[in-house]
């Protein structure tokens, strides 16, 4: 069954040539060109992914990520004209999965959409689970399950991918700009507070956890135990 893409954005040629290229992989597509009805369409439809503009009229695409992001860990890509770091970042902490800036080449969207829903598949539990342990923390690659005293902690997908390499690589002091080539996987370059925004969301959600996130100062970060 194909999965449906929810394209929101206020200049209808921007959807149409979106849709041109989801439909082409073989996605369907919603569409909403204001923040209230994309509002209501994400969380009455649950469409597989949603791709948010930030420009919206009525209601921004902020106020859309974080209403979405109070009941919904649908991933989420901004998408936006804008191109300042401080846009950028404010669209990370409230929970948005990825950021693309206007113009963008639609196939990038199509694979950065690919990409997230292949780290965000429901995986069936295999006969012999594989496991990272580190003292209380351990972690599920498969699953892509984080858990903490064997409470499971919600983890939005990049904050998975952060703590598995800082997990495989436990002791290895990493900066900021290796994380975001390793984690992110494209070019992020000169905006490294990307990673210390991520970072700050593990220490608050894997609270209690030991192993710990060790910033070394002027270098990057590390886990150490």
């Amino acid at each position: 069954m194909a999965e449906t893409i929810m394209i929101v954005d206020d200049e209808q040629h921007i959807i149409d040539l979106a849709s041109m290229y989801f439909e082409g992989e073989g996605f369907k597509i919603d569409s909403a060109t204001d923040g209230k009805t994309a509002l209501g369409k994400i969380l009455a439809d649950k469409p597989a992914l949603v791709v948010l503009d930030l420009m919206l009229p009525g209601m921004d695409g902020w106020e859309v990520c974080r209403r979405v992001r109070a009941t919904s860990d649908v991933p989420i890509i901004m998408l936006t004209a804008r191109g300042e770091d401080i846009d950028r970042i404010v669209g990370l902490e409230l929970g948005a999965d990825d950021y693309l800036t206007k113009p963008f080449n639609p196939r990038e969207l199509v694979a950065r959409v690919k990409a997230i829903l292949r780290r965000t598949e429901k995986r069936s539990l295999p006969a012999e689970d594989t496991v990272l342990k580190i003292n209380n923390l351990w972690i599920y690659p498969d699953r892509r399950i984080v858990t903490v005293e064997g409470k499971t902690v919600d983890l939005r997908v990049k904050e998975f991918d952060l703590i598995l390499t800082l997990a495989e690589h436990q002791g290895m002091v990493f900066t900021r700009e290796k994380l975001l080539d390793v984690v992110w996987g494209y070019d992020f370059a000169g905006e490294t507070r990307t990673v210390d925004v991520h970072i700050a969301h593990l220490r608050h959600k894997l609270k209690g956890m030991s192993p710990t996130i060790e910033t070394v100062w002027g270098v990057g970060y590390r886990l150490d135990k």
